[in-house]
């Protein structure tokens, strides 16, 4: 399957792709793992948008975060992959771009997220190192991770 990737700031989304992306948000999000959450927190306007489109479909999505918008270190966030895109590949491949993205626009920068619990040796594969205990978060567990620097 043959991929198109883009990375844009906010202000370049357009309308459709905008709607697009916070129309799987809520499936993911919301719906299928049913939590009620203010997914709209004011941080996409500041965020780059990184897509992954296969023909019209969005298949993979996450935003990145410059330092100090919501942690010290750079962050990735919202990261998802489409029901059609599971089993692929595309999640490895989504997270090792946004880490790949975070550390060469702030190279002196760790990368922090907020991973769901159950994703931790997911995460752990690529590189990132759990910080802290769980802990609820719109009542799914989570834990903070790191991907630390390589100087």
């Amino acid at each position: 399957m043959s991929y198109r990737w883009q990375i844009v700031p906010f202000a370049a989304l357009s309308n459709d792709e905008l709607y697009v992306v916070l129309r799987l948000r809520q499936e993911v999000f919301v719906v299928e793992q049913d939590c009620i959450y203010q997914d709209l927190d004011g941080l996409d306007q500041q965020a780059m948008h990184m897509l992954c489109w296969s023909g019209n479909e969005l298949l993979a999505y996450q935003r990145c975060l410059e330092p100090g918008l919501s942690y010290a270190e750079s962050s990735m966030g919202r990261i998802l992959v489409a029901p059609a895109g599971r089993g692929t590949g595309l999640g490895n491949e989504l997270v090792s771009r946004g880490v790949n993205y975070n550390l060469e626009r702030w190279p002196t920068h760790p990368i922090r997220i907020n991973a769901q619990a159950y994703l931790e040796a997911f995460y752990t594969r690529l590189g990132f190192t759990t910080a802290g205990d769980e802990y609820d978060e719109d009542g799914i567990p989570h834990l903070q991770m790191l991907h630390k620097i390589n100087l």
